[in-house]
């Protein structure tokens, strides 16, 4: 697969919709289980101390750490851990959403299990390993029937690192990603560590050569990777990451930078059949092509004359990735609607929609009969 085709999709169209999927369903009879062995506060001290948190729960996590022996920890902002333990995180609260690393949904990973129970949502994470490192919150729902928002004063949210010698970049599914560069936005070069103290290098591939993080334009997160904040045409090319950590150095698979330069808005679309004028029986392909930018997705929506008599048709949406010269990249998406018998039913009207995250755009070519 070369680096230019790189992510280019094919499918036939069968499915108009697809429901979103909860992360942590709620189990029946779960609300029964109650905590144990609650401590009972003399009456004084009690009051003065729920005062004291009903002025600051605004600032409180809700977030802890199931120690030993029952015992509770608040979470820092970061936490270590060495690959292999569990971790038992709650969040208080009866109704907890909980975020974390997306490839644990990816395999549906039975080392990870959320529970909500009757006073705090629950989440176990066992056998870790590196490619566990990563963000883990939580946050209260307010719902109002079947009408859920974020309560942005009941929040949780910590950065767990799974420490492994032997793997000191966050383990990812290939050996090879494409990163865009939009003169707009910073780009990221996500090649987190496992190991916060360890000590992270950015090179080109060709020339051969180390990248100075300035710590302007150029920096090091290490809970993201290198972030170009101000991306140009000149940052495109091959690079990779090197890491050290009381051993031999290791290096991060490779990360072909991109640049990218089109307008934003809607999508720039365009409408063509393969014959205006058919006869019966002739075979038509009707295109629409879009232009845009290589991450953007584009969904695609057709009009056309026999469709209220559900006349069979073929729909297929595709994409790929093309130069435009200066190191500049485009993406473009294709629908083609295909009648293979055309029939006098089928003359009219053939509309396409195309949709993005900033708008639609509708075209529209005429096929008559012949």
């Amino acid at each position: 697969m070369s680096p230019h085709g790189a992510g280019g999709r094919f499918w036939v169209q069968a499915v108009i919709g697809q429901s979103a999927k909860n992360k942590h369903p709620k189990e029946p009879g779960e609300n029964k289980i109650r905590p144990v062995n609650k401590k009972v506060k003399p009456k004084g001290p009690k009051t003065k101390e729920r005062e004291s948190a009903d002025s600051s729960s605004k600032s409180q996590s809700i977030l802890m750490q199931v120690m030993d022996k029952g015992r509770f920890q608040k979470l820092a902002a970061t936490l270590s851990l060495s690959v292999g333990q569990s971790i038992e995180l709650r969040c208080k609260g009866s109704n907890v959403t909980w975020s974390y690393p997306s490839y644990l949904d990816t395999f549906k990973d039975s080392r990870l299990s959320l529970k909500q129970l009757d006073r705090y949502g629950q989440l176990i994470l066992t056998n870790s390993t590196a490619a566990d490192t990563g963000e883990y919150s939580c946050w209260l729902q307010q719902c109002n029937g079947n009408k859920c928002r974020k309560d942005e004063t009941k929040t949780g949210s910590t950065y767990i690192f799974f420490t492994d010698k032997e793997e000191l970049f966050v383990p990812t599914p290939s050996y090879f990603e494409i990163v865009y560069l939009n003169p707009d936005k910073p780009a990221v070069i996500p090649c987190r560590v496992t190991t916060p103290s360890a000590k992270v290098t950015l090179h080109r591939e060709f020339p051969a050569e180390e990248i100075e993080t300035d710590g302007t334009n150029i920096i090091y997160d290490v809970k993201k990777g290198f972030v170009y904040q101000h991306p140009t045409s000149d940052h495109k090319g091959i690079v990779y990451c090197k890491a050290e950590s009381q051993g031999a150095p290791q290096i991060s698979i490779k990360y072909h930078l991109l640049y990218v330069e089109v307008p934003k808005g809607p999508p720039s679309t365009t409408i063509v059949a393969s014959s205006n004028r058919a006869e019966v029986r002739d075979g038509i392909r009707v295109i629409c092509t879009v232009l845009g930018e290589p991450d953007v997705d584009v969904n695609f929506s057709w009009q056309y004359p026999g469709q209220e008599s559900e006349r069979p048709v073929i729909i297929q949406n595709f994409w790929r990735l093309i130069n435009r010269g200066t190191g500049h990249t485009t993406r473009i998406s294709k629908s083609v609607l295909v009648i293979e018998d055309f029939e006098a039913r089928d003359a009219g009207n053939y509309i396409c929609i195309a949709q993005n995250l900033q708008g639609e755009t509708t075209v529209a070519t005429e096929v008559e009969l012949n």
